[in-house]
């Protein structure tokens, strides 16, 4: 008789550990979906991590290369790795099942450490991760079972005659091909329809008895003045002058956008000279004071040219007047706290000078965007809006709490990481057409673009072309300080290749340098230069 045992093939075994790892996170999305826990998934926690632990020149990198997309493509990176690992101890488990339980116990400790590290993290976060490990775990012996066969026997039993005189004992057979299969093939169907559901739950559920969609703004106390007729100059492939919402740049580290209940929202200010106050979402909106304002927002990873910088009309409280009620004073009034601390939703903190939101520049706490609540993926409810700050050190959004300390007491999250604790603009001017690396004709070529010096304003941009002298463009009407200018030039281009510069100077006198420099760790310098072709 042969021996029993059952072994399984390495392919087979792969694809046993594709399937399983899917049903892993299938099953973790579920349990984070309905315990209320999505960002305590595997996935996200993990990714998370990463994020966190990553070296900034690798994040910039990232930034540059993928854009706005930089968070996909830090899902398909994991996805790849997950998936590579899953075949490889799937096929390892084919043999050695214990290799396939070690691999589980080895990412599932990975899984728990990133959402037990996450801020406010608990008991429920392990749920995800310790479900996903059991189904895995499930799902790997059952479908090794079915993808297994009998061993075959030793050399030295005795084996099957051949020449038909007497029959032997059956001999090894494989496995049922057909039923894996279809067991396989069910199996990632499930995951994939159940995990599929849970992030539509998620993505679909405020947990909240107060969504965006629930909310009407009133009337700002303090509207926005009319934009100036000729603010926008039209110019096809010019950035208009109020950026769309669904347009708007997002860069921020959250991987899961927070959707938060603003019926049970609250904001917190607190700390270092000031009496602790506490405002709701209905107490925001409610204030006679909701002020309407045109505000520009750049981010510090901006390459010189780059599109992370957009402009809209923001609704909100004024941060300096909330600052007040709680007795805050500004630090050269004898105020003791020169940093302000935001906190997120999702745990993010962001570090301004206490001095810049209380100069008399339009800071908010904003609630609205171009006439609507904010977006989720803009920080809905609230979030703070400061003209003339780097968004990395202004911008929080999903804002939560805000705390008075100093910067010597405390480094927020971008600091440690290799940017300046302070951050204000640089005033920058940018081409928008035409593009780098056009074709246009020979005659007059409108060349046209945007610049912005928040909080100082734009005096002048120049152009010039091929290294010659810098002609004065002509500039739109200005909205306010606070927000971009456009700005266009008539130029009589002759065939062949040209390099076309742009440059601008604020109300200051001061023009932008055409030093390059990164853009960490305050801000990228230098002249944007594209390269055109006249034919």
């Amino acid at each position: 008789m042969f021996d029993t045992t059952r072994t399984t093939g390495r392919l087979p075994g792969a694809i046993v550990g594709l399937v399983a790892t899917g049903a892993a996170l299938a099953t973790a999305e579920v349990v984070g979906a309905l315990t209320g826990r999505p960002a305590s998934t595997p996935l996200l926690a993990v990714g998370d991590a990463v994020v966190d632990l990553t070296p900034q020149p690798v994040k910039q990198f990232a930034v540059d290369t993928f854009g706005t997309a930089d968070k996909i493509a830090l899902f398909v990176g994991m996805g790849v790795i997950l998936a590579a690992a899953a075949a490889l101890l799937g096929a390892a488990a084919a043999r050695r099942r214990w290799i396939g339980f070690a691999g589980i116990a080895v990412f599932g400790a990975v899984g728990l450490a990133a959402a037990l590290t996450r801020t406010g993290s608990g008991a429920l976060d392990t749920l995800p991760t310790l479900t996903g490990a059991l189904a895995c775990g499930g799902v790997l012996v059952w479908l090794l079972g079915a993808a297994s066969r009998p061993v075959p026997p030793e050399p030295d039993e005795p084996r099957p005659d051949t020449d038909g005189t007497r029959p032997g004992p059956e001999g090894p057979r494989g496995f049922d091909r057909r039923r894996f299969t279809l067991l396989a093939g069910a199996a990632a169907v499930a995951s994939a329809g159940a995990g599929t559901a849970a992030r539509m739950l998620v993505s679909s559920n405020t947990g909240a008895g107060l969504a965006r969609e629930d909310v009407t703004l009133p009337r700002p106390a303090f509207p926005a003045s009319p934009v100036p007729d000729g603010a926008d100059l039209e110019i096809d492939g010019l950035a208009p002058f109020l950026t769309p919402n669904d347009d708007f740049y997002r860069i921020d580290t959250a991987l899961s956008v927070p959707r938060v209940d603003a019926s049970t929202w609250s904001l917190r200010i607190h700390g270092l000279g000031a009496r602790e106050r506490v405002y709701t979402f209905a107490d925001l909106l409610a204030r006679d004071d909701l002020t309407e304002r045109d505000i520009t927002l750049t981010c510090v990873s901006n390459p010189i040219g780059g599109e992370y910088v957009g402009n809209a009309r923001w609704i909100g409280v004024p941060l300096a007047t909330l600052l007040e009620e709680a007795g805050v004073r500004p630090p050269a009034d004898g105020g003791p706290a020169d940093q302000l601390v935001s906190r997120s939703e999702d745990g993010m903190t962001i570090g301004t000078p206490v001095a810049d939101v209380m100069d008399g520049r339009d800071a908010l706490i904003a609630v609205g965007m171009n006439g609507r609540p904010l977006p989720y993926d803009h920080g809905f409810p609230a979030r703070m809006v400061v003209p003339g700050l780097y968004g990395y050190v202004s911008a929080c959004k999903w804002i939560v709490d805000i705390e008075l300390t100093t910067f010597d007491a405390f480094d927020a999250y971008w600091v440690p990481r290799g940017w300046s604790a302070r951050g204000p603009i640089k005033t920058q001017s940018r081409i928008d057409t035409p593009r780098e690396r056009a074709t246009v004709s020979a005659g007059t070529v409108m060349l046209a673009g945007v610049a912005w010096a928040q909080h100082t304003g734009i005096d002048r941009v120049e152009v010039r072309v091929d290294g010659g002298e810098w002609r004065t463009a002509t500039l739109a009407e200005e909205d306010t300080a606070d927000t971009w200018r456009q700005w266009m030039h008539e130029w009589d281009a002759e065939p062949g290749e040209h390099r076309i510069s742009v440059r601008a100077t604020d109300r200051d006198g001061e023009t932008q340098t055409s030093e390059r420099a990164a853009v960490a760790p305050d801000g990228a310098t230098g002249h944007h230069t594209i390269e055109v072709t006249v034919t």
